[in-house]
């Protein structure tokens, strides 16, 4: 009973979420019919050219929103993500707060490619994991697509992946090194945004006593964001670890909203997360996430 219910809560709140937004678009869809176009929201970019909206109108701002669920877009952006997770440690008495910062900054290629880096710096907070408690810089990351404009609301990119530890003491993550390929494809259909991202991973050197490189992670991912700029999405962040040979997989679920001040759009989500699996001594249960990402239009 303890495990069906968890699972019941999630299948409700994500098919709650996704009715609203979907009689949301019928209501929207009729509205069109009977009033001419340049009431509509202006049109999903079918390649990865500049975006060169006005943040202070209703559709530029649902067109920066749809923009901030494709990873590809060509859009400076700078999201900052807080997540708590619980149920760690060999006991499961212990918890962390995880701080991570991700810019990205997309580069124009000639005929409408672009080649996209993403750095990731993350610092923990952990309390009462098998009796240790601190905060540290758990790691950096950089992922880097190369995207070419395909022409179509289909698109794809890949690029180089590396991670270090940062010299961290191994209590806040591995203290190996790890280099690989990272890649995405996903479809702009109307408001929904939907496709997977993923890496594989391969140790380069380190100390292996506090987890290893050598993972695979896929992240299946769905947004619908409406004419009011509010986004309600889920995806999975699957990661198997072929020296432990477990998969932790947490399952997220956002609502958000973007709002303009003073000329910069900001966007501000929350959600619950539910881990599907774990590895031992990893989070477990419920969690929670928040993010708030500023967007500089160029």
């Amino acid at each position: 009973m303890k495990k069906t219910f968890p699972k019941l809560f999630i299948t409700l709140f994500f098919a709650i979420a996704m009715k609203g937004a979907l009689a949301q678009q019928v209501s929207v869809q009729a509205q069109s019919a009977e009033t001419p176009k340049a009431n509509s929201l202006a049109p999903m970019p079918t390649s990865n050219g500049k975006l060169t909206l006005d943040p202070n109108s209703a559709e530029s701002k649902a067109e920066i929103a749809k923009q901030l669920a494709n990873p590809l877009a060509n859009m400076i952006s700078m999201p900052t993500q807080w997540e708590f997770s619980r149920g760690m440690g060999k006991n499961q008495a212990g918890s962390d707060q995880t701080l991570l910062l991700q810019p990205v900054a997309p580069f124009s290629l000639s005929g409408g490619d672009i080649f996209l880096v993403r750095p990731i710096i993350a610092s923990t907070r952990l309390v009462n994991v098998d009796g240790n408690s601190g905060y540290g810089v758990s790691g950096v990351t950089i992922e880097s697509f190369y995207a070419p404009n395909t022409g179509s609301s289909w698109i794809w990119g890949v690029g180089p992946y590396a991670s270090s530890p940062s010299g961290n003491s191994g209590l806040y993550g591995t203290q190996q090194t790890g280099a690989g390929v990272t890649a995405v494809v996903l479809n702009r259909d109307g408001g929904f945004t939907y496709g997977l991202l993923g890496f594989q991973s391969w140790n380069v050197g380190g100390n292996p006593s506090f987890g290893t490189q050598n993972n695979l992670f896929g992240q299946p991912f769905l947004v619908y964001t409406n004419r009011e700029a509010w986004s309600f999405g889920a995806n999975m962040q699957a990661n198997y670890n072929y020296d432990a040979r477990r998969t932790t997989n947490p399952l997220n679920l956002t609502v958000g909203k973007l709002e303009v001040f003073d000329g910069v759009p900001v966007s501000f989500s929350a959600g619950p997360i539910y881990y599907l699996s774990n590895t031992p001594g990893g989070p477990s249960g419920w969690g929670a996430r928040a993010t708030l990402t500023m967007v500089f239009l160029k």
